[in-house]
């Protein structure tokens, strides 16, 4: 097999992807992080710091406490699918049981699942299954990539008919831990193998300078030889159905599509979508901000459908077309912002008008 460069220097061997990259591609997953407790303890994980360790659940950037918050952030980006994650969804197998027959329950069986985790269960993967899964991705720990034949993968695959991938980082120094890797998971039949490019965070950043990693270049987060040593292994391993996918490819098309998306859908009339699925508005603030939608519906004509209060923010919302037509003849303070797309809204911009 040849390897095909992908967007923003990802990589693949040959024309296997896996199912549940193509919809995180698309922009069309849903992040359910289902706990941020894990047993594993790698020492590269990513997870944030108000995440990791804890005992929380959030869909995508937002904490939920309930069922219906979680299908209402799905529907909120038109969700194809979702990835579960973590810590471990499998440290808490009942609720993550329970999440994939909420989620096919309510969007149906076409909704595609896939999950992470390091537990090589056999057990616990038939459960899965039944539930609902449609994939399943291990992410075995960095001390028995070399000898993977005493893990229990191969019985994983015997035993359920979903698909079964590898999904690690390409960690440099470990070239060797991970060819053995690649060889075995090849040879018991494993769907896919992903091999992500191994990445800084602000919560592992101390503990990856202290291996001697580097960044790769002042624009991301990525480590230096990391993306070298994954187009190795593809190299020596052409037959492997291996995917690489990059640190900037996270950024620059996994979640950008995925912004894109959100913000087509949830876009109010008086919303502006960007290019790159934020969200540009004008905001009022007052004091009382029903007699400044008052003044702004009697004495300027603006409808209803350009402007809304958001009582919980304090603030009003109005078309950011009109705002600047106005501002300068309105006694409170108007900007533009520049927000996410995401539930928490994180603000990009702000410009004052007056």
């Amino acid at each position: 097999m040849s390897i095909k460069r992908l967007d923003c220097g990802s990589a693949i061997n040959g024309k296997v992807l896996a199912e549940g990259c193509k919809h995180c591609i698309q922009g069309s997953k849903m992040v359910l992080l289902v706990t941020g407790r894990c047993e594993t303890g790698c020492f590269y994980c990513p997870v944030s710091a108000e995440k990791k360790g804890k005992d929380v659940v959030y869909a995508n950037e937002k904490k939920v406490l309930s069922p219906e918050e979680i299908i209402a952030e799905a529907e909120s980006m038109d969700a194809t699918g979702t990835g579960i994650t973590g810590g471990d969804p499998l440290g808490v197998m009942d609720r993550t049981l329970d999440m994939i027959k909420l989620l096919k329950g309510r969007f149906g069986p076409e909704h595609h699942i896939h999950l992470y985790t390091s537990m090589i269960d056999p057990e616990k993967a038939v459960l899965l299954e039944k539930a609902g899964l449609d994939e399943i991705r291990f992410h075995p720990s960095p001390s028995v990539w070399g000898n993977m034949e005493k893990t229990r993968l191969k019985e994983v695959i015997d035993r359920v008919h979903i698909d079964v991938g590898i999904e690690v980082p390409a960690i440099p120094g470990m070239a060797l831990e991970l060819d053995a890797l690649i060889k075995y998971a090849v040879s018991v039949g494993v769907k896919f193998i992903n091999l992500n490019e191994l990445e800084f965070s602000e919560s592992n950043w101390d503990i990856m300078e202290s291996h001697g990693f580097r960044i790769k270049d002042e624009t991301s987060s990525a480590i230096l030889g990391s993306e070298d040593l994954a187009i190795e292994l593809m190299k020596n391993n052409r037959k492997a159905p291996i995917h690489f996918c990059s640190s900037v490819f996270k950024d620059g098309v996994q979640l950008r599509n995925r912004l894109i998306r959100r913000a087509n859908h949830i876009a109010k009339e008086y919303d502006i979508v960007t290019e790159d699925g934020t969200l540009l508005k004008g905001l009022v603030y007052s004091d009382d901000l029903d007699a400044a939608a008052k003044l702004l519906r009697e004495e300027y004509d603006v409808t209803d459908e350009l402007m809304y209060i958001d009582k919980q923010k304090k603030r009003m919302e109005v078309a950011s077309w009109v705002l600047e037509e106005l501002a300068k003849d309105l006694p409170f303070k108007c900007y533009i912002v520049e927000e996410y797309s995401t539930a928490d809204r994180l603000e990009v911009e702000r410009t004052p008008l007056n």
